[in-house]
């Protein structure tokens, strides 16, 4: 059993969502080519930022898609974007080091499995640099991150436990198609849009599922 964000055919789990063929089934939040909206919740957060930081996994199999698709929208919102990478854990002081030392405005963190492993970290180090960012998760900005935009995790692990229920019994993974979640979450973090001294427009503040006061 599985529970990803991203798009379970694109990382390889899967050949089919209907029918998995294999010993495996899951739920997807189906999180491809969510980074442009992030991008632009972003932008909104911090229309001053002349450059805005993007975080991806090198080893993520959808990596080209992701820079792709940043790149896209930056150029229609007119923002300058660096690409930055982290493939470890260890990576991630090196990377936020590169995005202070640039004078980044705001971080933008691509959708993958180990940042999602990992949110909390992230939203500890943008706190901690100062950095105004958006990833998605609520542990991402209950440790400071400043906004949250993607799936509703919560429901993705409440669908593996029904599945689980129904595998465990004996019913056949290959069998049971690839459940898809379409429910999306925004957070705000309040808090850290004060110390980060972000005055957030109300269009951002009234489009949150949860505010973080």
């Amino acid at each position: 059993m599985f529970a990803v964000s991203a798009n379970p055919i694109e990382i390889g789990l899967v050949a089919s969502l209907n029918h998995p063929g294999t010993n495996v089934t899951g739920v997807t939040g189906m999180a491809a080519g969510r980074e442009h909206k992030r991008l632009e919740l972003l932008h909104a957060a911090v229309p001053t930022a002349a450059l805005l930081g993007f975080l991806l996994n090198p080893q993520n199999s959808t990596r080209d898609a992701q820079i792709n698709d940043v790149l896209a929208s930056a150029q229609k919102l007119g923002a300058q974007i660096k690409i930055t990478r982290a493939r470890m854990g260890r990576d991630f002081a090196t990377a936020f080091a590169e995005l202070a030392q640039s004078q980044a405005g705001g971080l933008v963190i691509g959708d993958d499995e180990f940042f999602l492993s990992a949110s909390a970290d992230l939203g500890s180090l943008a706190a901690h640099h100062g950095i105004p960012a958006i990833f998605q998760g609520t542990s991402f900005t209950a440790a400071g991150g400043l906004m949250s935009y993607g799936c509703r995790l919560t429901e993705l692990y409440h669908q593996v436990g029904a599945y689980s229920g129904l595998v465990l019994p004996g019913a056949a993974p290959a069998e049971l198609p690839i459940y898809q979640s379409s429910a999306v979450e925004m957070i705000v973090n309040l808090r850290s849009a004060k110390s980060l001294g972000i005055g957030l427009p109300q269009a951002i503040v009234d489009q949150a599922t949860t505010l973080i006061r």
